[in-house]
């Protein structure tokens, strides 16, 4: 039957999906015969839709294990979601906002109900549009961060690292979330620059006719200032040690004091300090033991310890606290200052410095073997350049604040006894135990109080290579069969903005629960950027919805589209016209296809194909050993791009010309069976990047049993080539531009032919491709020699090649024309000679490449004498 004359995507590509789920294509089960190759999902969160971020990570994905199950290995790809604490909390409270229901009104109970409402109904669309993508996960194995088992993992791990004294509870310094209500890590925290003000105030000295002026940001704190402080080495207030000064409006004296941390240069020289509102103020407060006020409640409102302003939310204080101080005559002045703004990662919230009592995950000790591992290399980051960024993240790290000041996630397994001690066990029986067992008293389950807080997201990810497999685990410390097998993953594809919050975490926990890695390598993608190099967002609405670009253009468009500008590690900038150079590649390859299939056959035998035929065998398999190479170094657009060429370029552009017959002439039968052949392995190599037409047209190559399918055919193996072959088609190739380019250029018709003269040293090239040129280009007749008159030549490598012309040659503008492009060759050939002058590439570049670069060299001194000798010739 044949095929449509215009390949529709929407035709086939829910068509071949649903093939494949139905076949179980996409399902794994250990096999101890069988080299597994496993790959978890980020886990996107249960709240989110796809993104061109998701698109492009997921392509990445689909590539790889479609690749490996073609390969013969027993691929598990396994897929789910994160719950996503802060988001998810806050789409629920705005969901019950809409509803006329506040958060407060209910208990937790109720609100959790509401919660797991919201989930069953939103929480699998994006899932669901992967399928779209053509994402051949394991479905049947689809996870969430809290179901049950998976669950009483995280439970199990806060156990156990508690009991071995890596968790703490404790009051520290926390970045809190006015917004969300919650305290985050220091990973959460975006940091931007942000346009404010600085304010000079004035402190009155007690008892003296004085004041210091102190620059801040912040003077709706000023009612938390326990101390001013003076750099001990600063001359100008050295007459103040041991002074009190005012605060502003409240006329509270505190202490003046001395420390080192001051900056003689910024502002005026002397700070306030506030423990409670600034990290910096916390530990000087340490140092100097002084007085904690904090006078913001959790809500960013100014409390009742502020004295003023109560109720107020934080910024517009600020500008009431200014007006105050203005009319009280101890603003001194305002200017205009930039700083860097800790924002929430989550509600976009100025992040409040914040005492609190908080549970911490001791880091000291536990990121050791992670960062052994990264820096060793027993797991590989490509590109390997993000290595200094985790180093200087895991030397620096601080312990995590695991704790957050939510209802939905995971509840902290921490019962309080009526004294406030606590003990940790994973239900309130154990708990009650616990309590009798090392507390004095009788306790029943109505005297303990189950912590409110739940814990970090990232606690539950950090798990997941492990617990999608094997949740028991982390009670059992035995590993079942999945985990067993699949354990360590393979490879982990994921974006570099999450290399500390997520992928250390997961490498720290492999470590301290399996002695292993978690995965051997770890593939960063860039961030997807628009044209002008912003990053794409709702808010900025420069983000195309990538499911109506799916439509438009279908998946295998989109997906190469988004690789054709995807280097590891370079943010992609992103431009429609790649998602339709995606479709036309499609387009190209049915047209092809079409015209393979349209042609008839005879049974005659015909040998005139057969250095075509050698030709694209000995390209193809150059070409494999190209993408197998890139795919081993993680360089997936490069592998696209030697699939791109090899299919336009090679196939469509040269071999199907070739041996294309005369019109409505017939093909020997060998040649359209190689041809066939060649087009089956050119949709096996393409078939990662684009699963739904390569799996079409398969299909319609032979006749497919029930159950077959491209997807699980075998991976074309690696051959040999011969360079020489290879290297004499590239000339004939360039032989034949160079005189289509004179045809384009003199006003010849492609239609008409002429006799080429060429002269050379060695004819053997002509033996073989002279049939090829002369079908090519339309060559009536090939003879050698030389001094051709009234004759258009041109130079490839070392032979010289005459096109006869109609009218009288301009002897001057071929001149010109030959000046130039000897002027050309000259400077490409001192390019390469000052290449291969350098010992350090010399000595260090692959014995290929220098060889390669030696053989460029050669070539253009060839070519050089023959374009020297030519000019001379016309005088």
């Amino acid at each position: 039957m044949a095929l449509p004359t215009k390949y529709t995507p929407s035709n086939t590509e829910s068509k071949w999906y649903q093939y494949w789920m139905e076949q179980g294509m996409f399902h794994s089960e250990p096999d101890g015969n069988k080299e597994p190759y496993s790959i978890v999902i980020p886990p996107p969160n249960v709240t989110g839709v796809l993104h061109m971020g998701h698109m492009l990570n997921n392509t990445i994905q689909d590539i790889l294990v479609r690749k490996a199950r073609m390969e013969g290995k027993n691929v598990c790809w396994v897929p789910g979601t994160d719950h996503a604490s802060i988001a998810t909390e806050a789409k629920v409270v705005a969901m019950l906002k809409e509803k006329g229901i506040e958060k407060k009104s209910l208990n937790r109970e109720s609100f959790l109900t509401h919660a797991w409402e919201w989930k069953e109904k939103y929480g699998g669309i994006i899932l669901e549009q992967l399928k779209k993508l053509g994402a051949s996960c394991d479905w049947e194995r689809t996870r969430f961060t809290m179901d049950k088992d998976l669950s009483e993992a995280v439970i199990n791990v806060f156990i156990d690292l508690h009991k071995k004294g890596k968790i703490y509870r404790g009051i520290r310094m926390v970045n809190w979330d006015p917004k969300g209500r919650t305290a985050l890590s220091d990973d959460e925290v975006i940091f931007k620059e942000i346009s404010s003000k600085l304010y000079y105030i004035n402190y009155n000295i007690e008892g003296e006719d004085e004041y210091l002026t102190i620059a801040t940001t912040r003077p709706e704190t000023i009612m938390a200032d326990v101390a001013i402080c003076i750099h001990p080495d600063d001359p100008r207030f050295s007459h103040l040690k041991g002074k009190k000064a005012v605060i502003p409006l409240i006329n509270k004296p505190i202490p003046i004091i001395e420390d080192a941390y001051v900056d003689m240069e910024f502002g005026t020289g002397c700070l306030k300090i506030t423990p409670a509102h600034d990290i910096n103020d916390y530990e000087i407060g340490i140092r100097h033991q002084l007085e904690v006020i904090d006078i913001l409640s959790d809500d960013g409102t100014l409390n009742e310890k502020a004295q003023l302003l109560v109720g107020e939310d934080r910024f517009i204080a600020r500008k009431k606290i200014a007006k105050l101080l203005k009319e009280a005559g101890q603003l001194n002045k305002e200017e205009a200052y930039t700083s860097n703004v800790g924002h929430s990662e989550r509600t976009d919230a100025v992040i409040e410095p914040k005492l609190s009592m908080q549970w911490f995950l001791n880091m000291e000790e536990i990121t050791q073997p992670a960062l052994k591992a990264v820096m060793d290399d027993s797991v590989k980051l490509f590109p390997p350049k993000f290595k200094n960024m985790y180093k200087s993240w895991m030397e620096n790290v601080r312990d995590w604040c695991i704790s957050r000041q939510l209802w939905w996630g995971h509840q902290i397994p921490a019962y309080y006894l009526p004294n406030g001690e606590y003990v940790v066990a994973s239900t309130i029986e154990e708990a009650v135990q616990l309590a009798n067992e090392n507390h004095e008293g009788e306790f029943t389950a109505s005297d303990l109080r189950q912590d409110e807080d739940v814990l970090d997201t990232w606690f539950s990810s950090w798990l997941w290579p492990i617990s999608v497999f094997d949740p028991d685990f982390f009670k059992t410390g035995k590993k079942n069969e999945d985990l067993a097998y699949y354990y360590p993953t393979n490879d982990l594809v994921t974006a570099p903005e999450i290399l500390f919050f997520w992928v250390a975490r997961m490498i720290i926990a492999g470590y301290e629960y399996t002695g292993e890695k978690p995965f051997r390598n770890v593939y960063l993608t860039g961030i997807v950027r628009d044209k002008l190099g912003r990053k794409m967002s709702k808010s900025l609405g420069n983000s195309p919805d990538p499911l109506e670009l799916i439509e438009q253009y279908g998946a295998d468009g989109v997906r190469t589209g988004m690789l054709f500008s995807s280097p590891a590690g370079n943010d992609l900038l992103y431009d429609e016209k790649l998602v339709e150079q995606g479709r036309n590649f499609c387009n190209k390859i049915w047209n092809a296809y079409r015209l393979i299939e349209g042609w008839e056959v005879t049974e005659k035998a015909d040998t005139s194909n057969d250095t075509a035929i050698a030709w694209f065998e000995n390209r193809f398999n150059q070409a494999l050993h190209e993408i197998t190479d890139h795919f081993q170094k993680f360089r997936i657009s490069d592998a696209l791009m030697s699939v791109y060429k090899l299919i336009w370029d090679d196939f469509c552009s040269w071999y199907l010309e070739m041996i294309k017959p005369e019109y409505q002439a017939p093909i020997d039968k060998a040649t359209k069976e190689q041809t066939i052949v060649f087009f089956e392995n050119l949709m096996k190599v393409l078939h990662p990047f684009m699963p739904f037409i390569t799996e079409e047209l398969w299909q319609q190559l032979g006749d497919r049993k029930e159950g077959e399918a491209i997807m699980i055919s075998s991976w074309p193996e690696l051959g040999e080539f011969d360079s020489k072959i290879i290297e004499e088609a590239a000339k004939v190739f360039e032989i034949v531009s160079q005189i289509r380019n004179v045809r384009a250029s003199k006003g010849i018709s492609p239609k008409e032919a002429f006799e080429l003269t060429i002269h050379t040293s060695d004819t053997s090239l002509y033996d073989g491709y002279g049939e090829i040129i002369s079908k090519l280009a339309n060559i009536s007749s090939i003879q050698f020699g030389e001094n051709v008159a009234n004759a258009v030549s041109f130079v490839v490598k070392s032979d010289e090649f005459f096109i006869p012309l109609n009218e009288k040659i301009d002897l001057d503008q071929e001149r010109e024309n030959l000046q130039k492009e000897l002027d050309y060759t000259l400077g490409f050939l001192k390019a390469v000679s000052k290449k291969l002058e350098n010992e350090r590439f010399v000595n260090h570049a692959p014995e290929a490449v220098v060889a390669r670069e030696k053989k460029k060299m050669e070539d253009a001194k060839s070519k050089v004498k023959a374009l020297e000798d030519n000019i001379k010739k016309l005088g």
